[in-house]
């Protein structure tokens, strides 16, 4: 993009799709983390809420790619890891904090609401630290596919990139996660942490095939 003429169309188009396919890549990576700290059970199967929102982070890192450049995708991921953690400190500092005695009353419970400010928000650090563990490693996997993909197979049939990339990244992704998170971080049994994998694996599963057409979005790098 330095190579390209002050204020071309095509830098203020790469400075778009740089400022709107981050912020969104971003913000999907940090709401997946505080929705993880709710398990809920859906069909029978527990998983963390952050299963909704976080696959669409794979495509979106394919369209960072694909627009971008690799070396984009691989500053976005290192850039979110880093502001999950900021935000995981925060949490923790926050919930440390004494509580205002007007604010922290809460009538017909058996806990305070700093309590449960705390409670919930401060085991934040254990979802983000085995979240940034799994997101690096899954997701410079996907990177380093999605790139071999598109220079050694094909750079047709675009929606081919995202289907094996994603197909090489997700379980390990899944896999790194639950067993972080459920099974070291919280200490839950081992069948409910594989439970929690499966429906992951499935959904990031679901989530890619019906975000196939998205690589469609955005235009090719230009070449410079």
């Amino acid at each position: 993009m330095e190579n390209l003429p002050p204020g071309s169309g095509v830098q203020r188009s790469l400075v778009r799709s740089a400022t709107l396919l981050s912020g969104i890549y971003i913000a999907a990576q940090m709401l997946s983390d505080i929705a993880s700290l709710k398990i809920a059970v859906v069909a029978g199967l527990a998983v963390d809420a952050g299963t909704f929102i976080y696959p669409i982070t794979f495509t979106l890192r394919d369209l960072i790619h694909k627009r971008l450049g690799k070396s984009a995708a691989r500053t976005v991921i290192i850039l979110a890891a880093g502001i999950n953690l900021a935000m995981a400190g925060y949490l923790w500092l926050v919930s440390a904090l004494p509580a205002d005695a007007a604010w922290t009353a809460w009538e017909g419970a058996g806990v305070t609401a700093n309590d449960a400010f705390a409670r919930i928000l401060a085991p934040a650090w254990t979802i983000v630290l085995a979240s940034i563990a799994a997101e690096v490693v899954s997701e410079l996997i996907d990177t380093e596919v999605y790139h071999l993909w598109t220079t050694r197979v094909t750079e047709r049939l675009k929606w081919s990139r995202v289907l094996v990339s994603n197909a090489a990244s997700v379980p390990v992704d899944s896999l790194i996660f639950s067993w972080l998170a459920f099974g070291w971080g919280l200490g839950m049994p081992a069948a409910q942490v594989w439970e929690i994998f499966w429906f992951n694996v499935a959904v990031k599963g679901a989530v890619t095939l019906a975000s196939l057409p998205g690589i469609y979005l955005v235009r090719q790098r230009p070449t410079q």
